[in-house]
């Protein structure tokens, strides 16, 4: 049988034999509770979008359910970074949209001045990072930032909560 990681670089290989083990050992119970949360997530937002007839998902959140639901002890998937990296990275692409236009410039801006707004308030959220491309390539209003994202955003942290306290026992948030 072929090496799939055969073309890849040493430092490569040695970081897919560390990670293949650690992935194969995590319980299938864990592996399964964790793609059933971001399966009721995304389900009671679409619920809940559909009753208030607004948008309430946005692609990054899918993202986000992976961090909320794998691993919720993550710094990134604590509530101030989920809500507060979403809120604050749509509101950065907002401003580049309005400064410099739906351009590939503003993107680029919004992206890299999010990252830096992120870091600096303690609320970073890889997911976030697409926001200021999403919001450009919309062309949203500043109406955005309510709904779907910060809406949003603080209805998949407290789904995130109920979840973890009902069903997986883990601490979510994390403690301190």
């Amino acid at each position: 049988m072929d090496n799939p990681i055969r073309g890849a670089t040493a430092a490569t290989r040695r970081a897919a034999a560390q990670f293949l083990p650690a992935l194969a050992a995590r319980p299938a119970r864990d592996t399964l509770a964790a793609g059933l949360g971001g399966f009721v997530a995304i389900g009671i937002l679409g619920l809940f979008a559909t009753a208030a007839d607004m948008v309430l998902i946005v692609p990054p959140f899918g993202a986000s359910c992976v961090l909320l639901f794998s691993a919720p002890q993550s710094p990134f998937a604590q509530p101030q970074n989920v809500i507060g990296g979403h809120v604050l990275s749509a509101g950065v692409g907002l401003l580049a949209m309005f400064l410099l236009g739906p351009t590939y410039a503003a993107m680029a801006v919004g992206v890299g001045l999010a990252i830096v707004v992120m870091r600096l308030t303690g609320t970073v959220h890889p997911p976030a990072g697409a926001n200021p491309i999403l919001v450009i390539l919309g062309h949203a209003s500043w109406w955005y930032l309510a709904a779907p994202v910060a809406i949003g955003a603080a209805a998949l942290v407290g789904i995130a909560v109920a979840y973890h306290r009902l069903f997986t026992g883990e601490q979510y948030p994390r403690p301190g």
